[in-house]
């Protein structure tokens, strides 16, 4: 544990963030998961439904800083792709 205030102080901070950070990756990589079992499942419903959704979620996490931007865009990219061959 460290000795200084300031020291102290930013290890609970730090702690804090970290744990914040895990919940909103967490949930997206359940959202992830749920659009990509309506994909396997042949749903193109649900799966249509859920691509705003998760696409919305990667997109927060970018915004957040959690995932770079280019990883952002190349999972939609990625979704994307899946999307359009469930219909085919």
């Amino acid at each position: 544990m460290p000795n200084i205030k300031s020291a102290e102080k930013r290890v609970l901070v730090t702690e804090k963030k970290t744990m914040e950070n895990k919940a909103v990756k967490s949930a997206l990589k359940t959202q992830i998961k749920k659009f990509l079992a309506a994909v396997a499942a042949g749903d193109k419903a649900e799966a249509e439904r859920l691509y705003p959704l998760t696409v919305s979620a990667i997109d927060s996490a970018a915004s957040k800083g959690i995932l770079h931007k280019n990883n952002a865009d190349n999972k939609k990219a990625k979704l994307a792709k899946k999307l359009a061959s469930v219909g085919a």
